[in-house]
């Protein structure tokens, strides 16, 4: 085993001995097999700042996965780093349980602030720190409000890897070998406008999808009891970057409301600005009975929270727990984050350079046909890679091209770009930076991009 140490008191990039491939050595001896971010993205990170990761090798890399979206302020901002020292310094305790503080109070207070009319309908629930626990939660609580078990959920939706949390998942592969998933969990195609799963395509998918749900609800022979609650993603992200259609989701909401089944919205990924609004849903100008909030919402530190209608808030003390509900350091971190985002008006930021990428993508797109489809919302990008010398399918679209995506996001971290894949099969390229990259760093991604496709062997037409 090697032996070299890491000054803790000093730590920077000079303070580490060895390099990525030892470090990753290591990390493969001290830990499970269940580690999935350094079998694609192999590095030991020594600093980061901003939009920028260094290694120990002192590589730099462009990071287009900011937390998987969670740094929306990228790493180590100073009014971040400020807000930690602020807490360790004023002697206020680390860990409090679920007991207040004045600080848990100003973030309480702001982050209700946020949320429709302002929050004056809802309440908040502080849970455990992953957004998983968070789910967990809601779905408790909306079997306990409505006496009934059953869940709506859809395929391609991501909510975690809990138990229950998992058992609303779409994805089928970590449901391997695992007995006894969590009962009456109904799963519903998703509209998607590349990819229809019914095979009609366009607006037709999203019309015939739309009288789907809302004739499941409606029959009375359909086999599926009337659910406790609906869960969704507004924008999938693991399932590849796929915005919900507006009307889809406001007929949802519409009917659910009509039939006294809570709507559980998960903006874990998507809130907090990520993709030109505040929360993802509000694109639809919908209010959900239950919002899932994480990642973004603590700053970069672990915080979990969800967002009640008060008229739903049927707890009973102590029914739903977690140790680590009481984070300080979160909740001053993701004060700093909200009040930086908000009175910034990083939303309007956001989505101008979302439409200006997405357009740069698409003329990329033109020279680089095995760019199949882009889309997505704000700084929430999916670029889904194809086979274009294979035949369409009878709606137009080429195969996807599995085996290319992950050799793209290869050759994106041999050119130091960091980023991440998602949908079926890993086919689609998907980006979360963080939401105060420039314009600049903008279009050193799209040159690291091009610089990706040309060494994969794709010759521009």
């Amino acid at each position: 085993m090697m032996t070299d140490k890491v000054r803790i008191d000093s730590l920077g990039a000079n303070s580490f001995n060895g390099n990525n491939e030892t470090y990753l050595a290591r990390q493969a001896e001290f830990e499970s097999n269940v580690r999935s971010y350094p079998r694609k993205l192999p590095l030991a990170i020594a600093q980061a700042n901003g939009v920028w990761i260094t290694d120990v090798e002192n590589n730099q890399y462009l990071d287009c996965l900011a937390g998987a979206g969670t740094l929306a302020l990228g790493h180590n901002h100073p009014d971040v780093l400020q807000s930690i020292q602020n807490v360790i310094t004023s002697g206020l305790p680390l860990h409090t349980l679920d007991l207040t503080t004045p600080l848990k109070d100003q973030f309480s207070e702001y982050l209700l602030s946020l949320l429709p009319g302002q929050g004056k309908e809802y309440c908040l629930q502080f849970t455990g720190p992953s957004g998983a626990d968070a789910v967990e939660a809601a779905l408790k609580l909306a079997k306990k409000v409505t006496g009934r078990s059953g869940i709506i959920s859809f395929s391609g939706g991501y909510h975690g890897m809990t138990h229950g949390a998992l058992s609303v998942t779409g994805n089928l592969s970590p449901k391997e070998a695992v007995d006894g998933m969590m009962p009456e969990v109904q799963f519903m195609p998703y509209p998607h406008l590349y990819r229809c799963p019914l095979g009609i395509g366009g607006e037709a998918g999203v019309k015939a999808l739309t009288y789907y749900f809302e004739n499941l609800i409606n029959d009375v022979e359909s086999g599926v009891r009337k659910p406790a609650a609906v869960i969704l993603e507004a924008v999938q992200g693991e399932g590849g970057v796929n915005p919900a259609p507006k009307e889809w989701l406001q007929r949802i909401r519409k009917v659910t409301k009509e039939h006294g089944i809570l709507l559980i919205i998960d903006e874990v990924q998507a809130g907090f600005c990520r993709t030109g609004k505040l929360f993802a849903f509000e694109h639809a100008g919908i209010e959900p009975d239950i919002i899932v909030m994480s990642k973004a919402v603590g700053g970069g530190l672990p915080l979990a929270v969800l967002g009640i209608k008060k008229e739903f808030d049927a707890w009973s003390p102590g029914h739903h727990t977690g140790t680590f509900r009481g984070n300080q350091l979160a909740m001053a971190t993701g004060l700093t984050t909200l009040k930086h985002l908000t009175e910034n008006k990083i939303a309007d930021k956001v989505a101008a350079q979302g439409e200006w990428l997405k357009g740069k993508l698409a003329e990329l797109q033109k020279r680089y046909p095995v760019i199949g489809q882009v889309r997505g919302l704000g700084l929430m990008i999916g670029i889904e890679i194809v086979k274009p010398n294979e035949a369409k399918d009878h709606m137009g679209c080429y195969p996807a091209d599995a085996e290319l995506s992950a050799l793209l996001q290869k050759n994106c971290f041999k050119a130091g770009l960091i980023l991440e894949r998602g949908g079926r099969n890993g086919v689609v390229l998907r980006l979360l930076p963080s939401l105060l990259i420039t314009n600049d760093e903008l279009a050193i991604f799209l040159d690291k991009f091009e610089q990706a496709l040309l060494a994969a062997g794709i010759k521009p037409v």
